[in-house]
């Protein structure tokens, strides 16, 4: 993220501190300067991550965005472990950014913020179990002072600690000032063993799970600031089209209608800062911004890609394809082994552009006054929001103050900051506090979409049925397009894994990448290319092993043998381990009965995957009618995420990512006509319904080690090529274009 880290010692990591109550805090210096030895030198602004009041209550600093993903309830979790304290005794408080300005640059006040990728718990699993193990510690210091014993003698059971040789215990409310008088231990005390845990690894509920559900949570959306007004843009529906002029005379005439202000985009091929050109219209409401903006006359170049279409797309996808693309990873022999194997199967699939329509469109609200900006925005990313903030504005970071609060969905598209840099040029033109809203149209026809791409697969074997050669090819619109610095050469980088299953496992094997032009933006997307990539090679592996007349179960474990650590350079290293990948796979089959015989029109399907460091499996039950019509009986699940921190978050989590993989399979695309994209909201971009749900759905959590690896996008990948796995075993079409829509019904008509 381009921020420099100066050299922060334990001392000066944590610090105590009282309340104004007298209660006691715990939790992060702010750094303002570096010393001239070299490390940073802590001011007595605090970021606090405990905090202990004396009539008892205790409150937990909760550091990351919140996206449902269950991290406000996780991380907690791990603090109050160490501190000793009842789980109902626990509130949590969001954080803002903290971000520090150092004379190296800018860190953190409360450690990385920032969710993607998997990886919030993964990250804070040390430091949240220091700061509540070094809270407790502190506690029990006081408590010896208390009572002039040794601190030998004195230990804690749930909010009090205890002194045996007296037969005393104090409340943690009743120590809260005398620790705060202490100093922080120079050392981190020993943390618990697993064996001893009371929270960690246990299900706990949503820590703002009423709230949701009576609708007290507070989202983005839900902002309301004194003078606040309301902007909602007109964007070029064409990509990278320009304002070539505008009339908003008639907007302005629009009760309630207060400016009108123009914003530029970037030109074609340059990095993106806003995703569009456009023109905002600021209101007293969001209903008359939108009225306001029906009044807009506009004016639009067509831009560079006006004859761009999804049909010209995947003809220019499959010409790619024959040609020789860039090598990315190439084992052994791959040509010579194909000419020599005694047979072999080529088989393509096509994945299109999908938007990721979370439930609360963007929004974000901004206020530019002189030398300060205050945000108030759903973001996975609030330091880039910071960043964006200062771009836009010129204003420096350390005078941007980020709020986030409880996001409605995220999925990769809130790593993307753009509806933060339209927010703030709209304050900063207008001299208003505004709240920039999307709407559902907004929201789909403007994205960071999914990569489309086109995957040919190759494999050889011999006549025993084990595989020689293995060969993947792709042309895609790579999510890499148009970042800063970045050399089309490397475009592949975020569509190849070359790591994954079954490199290492196949002594020859070849990978190979086109770079595809499009003009449509694309992004991160729930699980990046591991969602597609499970899809094709689970799929490619089950086509495999029909052509070669084994059971694709079987083939799958041969492949990926016993437990062993095969470096892995991708995102989720440092090892892959296919005999984790096996278990979860197993397990599945088992649970499902996999080898039992099933009627006419029901089949099977099982397909596994490794995403970020955690391990998945789905085995699926489905029944196809004579006249194409599908139902999903039976979804089987296990995950294998390490340690789970949180069994229930966990549960929910694979359950999520399953339907969110099934719904992106059955129904979703987004398509492209004239330059344009053709959808526009849940009428022709339908996700699947709660009727499509089996009621029979089971989540198995595997455990593996002491720590917890990630679990938001693990669940997800292998669950589309179960379902086609299970389609051709129902009812012999195979599945080799998603969505799947109505291929079944024309298939078998």
């Amino acid at each position: 993220m381009n921020i420099s880290l100066p050299r922060l010692s334990r001392r000066q990591f944590l610090i105590g501190a009282a309340t104004s109550s007298g209660g006691f805090l715990l939790g992060i210096p702010a750094i303002s300067l570096a010393g001239q030895d070299g490390d940073a030198v802590a001011d007595n602004q605090l970021g606090f991550f405990v905090q202990i009041e004396p009539d008892g209550r205790v409150i937990l600093g909760s550091n990351q965005p919140e996206i449902g993903q269950g991290v406000r309830t996780a991380l907690p979790m791990l603090i109050a472990e160490e501190l000793d304290i009842d789980w109902q005794q626990v509130q949590v408080r969001p954080m803002p950014l903290g971000i520090i300005k150092t004379t190296d640059g800018f860190t953190w006040k409360y450690g990385p913020q920032g969710v993607g990728g998997s990886t919030a718990v993964r990250t804070n699993w040390q430091s949240m179990r220091e700061v509540g193990a070094t809270a407790r510690q502190m506690l029990i210091q006081a408590a010896a002072r208390h009572w002039q014993v040794e601190e030998a003698l004195c230990s804690t059971k749930p909010g009090q600690v205890h002194c045996l040789s007296l037969s005393r215990q104090l409340d943690y409310g009743k120590l809260a000032p005398l620790a705060a008088a202490l100093p922080v231990p120079a050392q981190a005390p020993a943390l618990k063993k697993p064996a001893d845990y009371r929270i960690i690894g246990t299900g706990k509920k949503v820590i703002d799970a009423r709230d949701i559900v009576t609708g007290q949570a507070k989202y983005g959306l839900d902002t309301k600031v004194e003078g606040m007004k309301y902007a909602v843009m007109a964007r070029s529906p064409y990509l990278d089209g320009k304002l070539l002029k505008f009339d908003a005379s008639q907007a302005l005439k629009v009760p309630g209608v207060q400016k009108v202000v123009k914003i530029e985009g970037p030109n074609p091929g340059e990095p993106y800062t806003v995703l569009a050109e456009g023109v905002a219209v600021i209101a007293d409401s969001t209903w008359a911004a939108m009225q306001g903006r029906k009044k807009l006359k506009l004016e639009w170049s067509k831009g560079p890609f006006a004859a761009e279409s999804t049909e010209s797309f995947k003809t220019h996808l499959h010409k790619l394809l024959e040609s020789e693309g860039q090598i990315v990873r190439s084992d052994g022999n791959v040509p010579q082994s194909m000419a020599e194997a005694g047979h072999t199967l080529t088989a393509r699939y096509f994945v299109p552009f999908v938007s990721h329509a979370p439930l609360e469109p963007q929004n974000c609200f901004a206020h530019v006054q002189g030398n300060r900006v205050d945000i108030i925005v759903p973001t996975q990313m609030p330091a880039g929001a910071s960043r964006a903030a200062a771009a836009a504005t010129g204003v420096d970071r350390e005078h941007i103050h980020i709020r986030f609060p409880r996001i409605g969905g995220g999925f990769g598209r809130r790593l993307s900051v753009d509806y933060v840099f339209e927010a703030c040029l709209i304050s900063k033109q207008s001299c208003l506090p505004v709240q920039l809203v999307w709407s559902r149209e907004d929201d789909i026809r403007h994205d960071f979409y999914r990569p489309s791409g086109l995957h040919e697969l190759q494999a050889a074997w011999d006549d025993k049925g084990q595989v020689s050669a293995w060969r993947h090819r792709l042309a895609s619109a790579s999510k890499y397009y148009r970042r800063p610095n970045l050399p089309e050469d490397e475009y592949w980088k975020a569509e190849l894994y070359p790591d994954d299953f079954p490199a290492n496992l196949v002594a020859n094997l070849q990978m190979e990448y086109h770079s595809a032009k499009s003009g449509m933006p694309r992004g991160s997307w729930r699980a990046p290319a591991h969602c597609v990539n499970a899809f094709v090679i689970q799929s490619f592996l089950h086509e495999l092993a029909h052509k070669s007349e084994q059971d694709p179960l079987a083939l799958q474990l041969a492949l990926l043998g016993d437990y062993q650590d095969i470096p892995y350079a991708n995102h989720g290293g440092p090892v892959y381990n296919p005999g984790r990948q096996a278990a979860v796979l197993k397990k599945v089959a088992e649970a499902i009965d996999y080898a039992k015989p099933r009627g006419k029109g029901i089949g099977v399907g099982l397909a596994s995957h490794f995403t970020f460091g955690g391990y998945a499996a789905h085995a699926m039950e489905v029944a196809v009618s004579d006249s194409g019509e599908l139902e999903i009986k039976r979804i089987v699940a296990a995950i294998d995420c390490g340690l789970a921190v949180n069994p229930a978050g966990v549960e929910a989590q694979v359950q999520g990512g399953t339907l969110d993989g099934l719904s992106t399979a059955l129904n979703l695309q987004i398509t492209v006509k004239d330059g344009q994209v053709v959808q526009s909201n849940f009428h022709d971009y339908p996700l699947m319904k709660i009727a499509q749900v089996p009621a029979d759905f089971e989540v198995h959590i595997i455990p593996f080690g002491d720590e917890p690896a990630g679990v938001g996008e693990i669940p997800l990948p292998s669950a589309a090529p179960a379902l086609t796995n299970a389609i051709f075993n129902a009812c012999g079409v195979r599945i080799r274009d998603l969505p799947i829509r109505d291929q079944l019904r024309k298939a078998l008509a």
